[in-house]
Parts: C-alpha cells; structure tokens; sequence
C-alpha cells in the first residue's frame, strides 16, 4: 500500500495514457468487463493500467499500447474488480497480517478492514501499531480499524491492557487507521456512555466511519439509541428483519460468512425475496481460521455462497466490491475497474462457481491459479509481542473442583448451550449430582466443564462454569490463550487432569491452542504472538489446525467449526450466557449471575 502513489501524484500520467500521449505499463485485452457501478457485463473491453491504477476501460486501448506495454489476454474472462471484505479479525486466523494476506490473495481478496482488537486486549495500543505497520507494508489494501472497546464490557472482564478516547484520537492520525473498529458495547452506547461517545466523537472529527455491533434481537428504541450514536454498520444480525432494520435506518449491513458463523443464507432474502435495494448490503468474514483460508477459500468463498442462494452474481459482487469501497469512503480509490482506482482485478472464466485464475493487485500479478507468485516482505514482532501467557503457577486439577453448598446431593447449575454455526448462545439449567462435595459433569446429558484462567496479571485466579454441546465422550481438556475478547486461557474437558495438564502447556509454549486425553498430547497449534497469533505460513497452521480438529473428534466432538465455538465462550458482549474471569455473565441482563440456580 505504501508503494502505490497516490491519485493526486499520479493524476496526469493517467490522463496522457487515457488520452494517447503515453503508454499504458501493462493492457488486459479480451475481457468481459465486470462494471458494479453499471450493473452490466461488457465484452470486448480492454483496460489500460499506468503506475498502479486504471487509466483506460473500453473497447480499443490501442491507443496507449507500446511496444514495452505488458499484455494480459483474458481469453473472454470476466475481470472483476478485487474483492474486499469489510469487516474482519487477522487474528482469528491464528496468523499474523503478513501470512493472512499471503493466505487471501490467491483467492482474489486484494482489500481488507481489519479490526485488530484481539491483540489491543493483550498489547494495547502498542499491539495495534505493530498490526497497523505490518499492514501499511503489503502490497494489498489493508486498513485498519482502530479498536473501540477493550474490554469489550467494562466491569465484566479484565483484559491485558485498555484503549482509551485518547488513544482513539492519537490512532486517527495513522496513515492506515480507517475509522473505529466495531463498537461493542451497545449498551454503553444506549445509555450515553460517556468514554464509548468520546470514542466516536473522536472518529467523527476525523471524518472516518464508526463500525457497529449490535448483538441483540430488540429493533425498537435500544437499536434506535445506537444508530443514533453513530456506528454507520452492522454484522450481528441473523434474520432478514436484522438486515431490512439496519438498511432502513441508515446503516450498511454486513452479512458475514465466517468460519463458523452462518448468517448470510438468512439475511439475503431481504434482497431476493423482500426486494430491498442491495446497495447497502456489505459481504464479510469477520472471523476465518486458517484451515477455512487453505482449504475453502475466502471472500470468493462467502460469494459463492451468497450467489448459491439466489442472489445475481453481479449483486453479490457489488456487495463484495463497490458497496464496501463506498461505505469507508474509498469509492474513488478501489472497489471498481474504472479510471483512477488502484488496479486491483480478479479474472474469472465463471461467475457462478468463481475460479480465481489470475489476480492482480495496483497492477501487479500477485497470484495465477490458486499460487502466490509475488513477494511480500516481511515483518518481525519485537520479544515484547511475546511470552505473553503470564500465568501465576501452574494449575492442578483441583483448581476445577466446583464444590457444592454446604449438605447438596444435587444442585440446579447454569450451562452455557452452544449454538451451532452461530455466535449467540443459549442457556438452560441442568441438575448435576454431587459426589463428596463436589458438583460431578453429567457426560450422558453433554455437560462437561469450563473454566477461564487468568493470564495476563498472574492472579492465579481460576473461574469455573459448565458447557454443553461438544458432545466430548472420552476423558479430555482443551485449551487455548485465544479467548475473545479479553484472550485468558479458556479450558473445555472432561477430565479435570487434563484440562490442567492443557491450561499448563499452553503456560509452557508462550500460548496456542491444545487438547489432552487420559494424559497425552493428542494436538497443539503454538501462537507465539500475545498468544493469538502464529508467524508461520497458513499452510503449516491450517495442518496443525486440522490434527487439532482431528483431535477433537476423536474424543467424540462434531459440532461444526467447534474451535471457534470453543474460543467465543468468553466472548461477554453477545448473549445469553457468557464464562469471563469475574464469573457468569448474563449478556441478556450484562450482569454477573451465580452458577447454582
């Protein structure tokens, strides 16, 4: 991004190559133009690209072709413009911003808004300015939401450290900083909140966009409240009403296809079947692992998928393109193959199916038929972005003892319900035995336990709860230093020992995710950075992903994408039921309830 000159710098070589006075650096000739402002598929166009950006798009560039113009023939493929996902976490990925766009590329993703806040919950702004430079380096569009709410939900968490309106402020000056990252905490916003309205105060002056998250089904006057405090979208919804409620009251909705979130299928019908204008409907990821990247793809993936259920493919792409261009303010620099935008184009022979055959990006060829072929330079995190697991000692498998009150043979306990493809949970109420004290899992009925141990202070502190729905039928512990958001070390088992033998040899590698059975290693994913993110290749990662999937269902778990599941459980800003280290916290009511009904 840094390399690429900008419009004003560039203007009049644009002109004279448009014009016919200079030659145009590299000419695509035989394409079916695919134009998301139009709405239409053009044949015959040729496209001129000078220094980075689109000079000419029409039917005869030869006007500015020379003999050291570079010729790409597109042999009747539809050009697309390079597709950008609105809305997303590298480190949910479990790598860093170098290797997620090295991973990306390939499938035709040349832009991305990211919204680091899983490392500012561990680093702070220090971890955010490491991202933001690691992004301004790369030869895609990467830019960065300056995070809103670490913590998430004030009172309910203690995160590694904290942003403040100050540290908004000072961010909204950084070249690469494009507006606020999702504002989570949606009942500070409705209540006047006086550090969530400075945050967007502070973004509104500097004229960028405020990102939403408004995880609750009430349309009526809360979600009223918080559009008017300013976040311009929305990727929380999971109904059609969702996305028709956001449109209508002027936000972008942005409907996400993640790894394990599943929400487009639902919201879409508001275009194909209630006819709402597309125009403010955004395609996102939010969170993709590493596995979802190397395996499946990932924006191409989310308009497959969009495209699969009925939308026209032109919609989809618009929605995957120019309407994300246009809602950060961008729509004179990307999101369109048309003149003066940076020169980012996908060709595809198949607008349904979308095989990524070449990708270009300011001009380049960075990728030809699923291969990386450009160079990204790279970056190293300094030793204080690691050795971040600060956790007091190790735990034993005492510290998940859940004792019983005084004289029960039986309590009535809370369990967090997974959801499967989705990010809410439910909850209900399970009635657990008591054996010498102490409240037993019930493996028949799916209850198994939960635990969060505190990472970032060495408080030696341990929160227990219960869970259901891995469905773990063997003696196990899962855990991982990914813990959205305040990232402490979530532990999901069956086996108490086990679960203290995973909590500690996460202690051991710095962070990552990793499960025992009956006392061995069965899989471990290192994430060496603030213990969230790998600075291996996506490759490498997703095969150590995939024996940790492996891993899991063998030990009788087949919920769909159960590691994201596994690592949202702490996540204390979307309902109902959430485990953070203060305890049990109803994000129905956000606040802390008892384990025992």
């Amino acid at each position: 991004m840094s390399k690429l000159p900008s419009w004003p710098d560039c203007a009049a070589d644009l002109v004279a190559v448009a014009a016919g006075r200079k030659t145009a650096d590299t000419v695509i000739t035989n394409a079916k133009w695919v134009n998301v402002h139009s709405g239409e598929i053009i044949p015959d166009t040729q496209i001129a690209i000078a220094r980075g950006r689109f000079a000419y798009v029409g039917p005869d560039a030869k006007h500015c072709t020379g003999p050291k113009t570079k010729i790409i023939d597109a042999a009747g493929r539809y050009a697309c413009p390079g597709f950008c996902d609105g809305h997303m976490h590298v480190e949910s990925g479990m790598l860093t911003v170098t290797q997620f766009a090295r991973a990306v590329a390939p499938h035709g993703t040349t832009s991305m808004f990211i919204d680091p806040h899983e490392i500012a919950n561990v680093l702070g702004l220090e971890g955010v300015r490491l991202m933001h430079d690691e992004a301004i380096g790369l030869p895609l569009n990467i830019f960065v939401q300056m995070p809103s709410c670490v913590p998430s939900a004030p009172g309910l968490e203690t995160p590694g450290a904290t942003i403040t309106p100050e540290d908004v402020a000072e961010a909204m000056q950084w070249p690469g900083i494009i507006g606020l990252g999702e504002m989570m905490n949606f009942p500070g916003v409705i209540n006047g909140d006086a550090k969530m309205l400075a945050e967007i105060a502070a973004t509104q002056r500097a004229g960028k966009t405020v990102g939403g998250h408004y995880a609750s089904p009430d349309l009526g006057p809360p979600f009223a409240a918080y559009v008017a405090g300013g976040p311009a979208d929305d990727h929380e919804g999971t109904r059609a009403i969702d996305a028709i409620t956001r449109v209508r009251q002027g936000m972008r909705a942005m409907l996400r296809l993640g790894s394990a979130w599943y929400d487009v299928a639902t919201q879409i019908k508001a275009v194909t079947e209630q006819g709402i204008d597309p125009r403010n409907f955004i395609l996102c990821t939010d969170d993709c692992h590493s596995g979802t990247l190397v395996n499946e793809g990932h924006m191409n993936r989310v308009l497959r998928h969009a495209i699969a259920q009925g939308l026209k493919p032109i919609t989809a792409i618009q929605m995957a393109t120019l309407n994300t261009a246009s809602h950060f303010g961008l729509e004179r620099e990307l999101g369109s193959i048309t003149p003066g935008r940076r020169a980012d184009v996908v060709l595809t022979s198949d607008l349904i199916t979308l095989p990524v055959e070449l990708v270009m990006a300011h001009g380049e060829v960075i990728a030809e038929n699923g291969k990386l072929t450009a160079t990204f330079p790279a970056f190293t995190y300094p030793p204080k972005a690691k050795n971040t697991v600060n956790m007091k000692r190790d735990v034993t498998a005492a510290d998940f003892d859940i004792t019983a009150p005084s004289g029960a043979n039986q309590v009535k306990a809370r369990v967090i319900k997974v959801i499967e493809n989705q990010a809410p949970t439910g909850q209900f109420v399970a009635e657990l035995q008591v054996n010498s004290g102490l409240v037993a899992m019930d493996a028949k009925a799916d209850v198994c336990q939960i635990a969060i141990v505190e990472r970032h202070a060495a408080t030696g502190g341990v929160v227990n709860a219960f869970v259901s729905g891995f469905g773990y039928t063997k003696p196990c512990g899962m855990a991982s230093s990914v813990a959205h958001d305040s990232h402490h070390i979530i532990v999901v088992g069956t086996s108490k020992t086990d679960m203290a033998m995973a909590a500690n040899r996460l202690r051991q590698v710095g962070g990552g995710v990793v499960i025992f059975s009956e006392g061995k290693e069965l899989a471990l994913v290192e994430l060496p950075i603030a213990g969230l993110m790998s600075d291996e290749p996506a490759e490498i990662v997703a095969a150590k992903a995939e024996k940790l999937v492996a891993a899991m269902q063998e030990c009788g778990c087949n919920l769909h994408n159960a590691y994201m599941q596994h690592t949202l459980l702490a996540l204390v800003v979307i309902p109902e039921l959430r485990i953070s280290d203060k305890g049990l916290i109803d994000v129905t009511t956000f606040k802390r309830v008892e384990l025992f009904v």
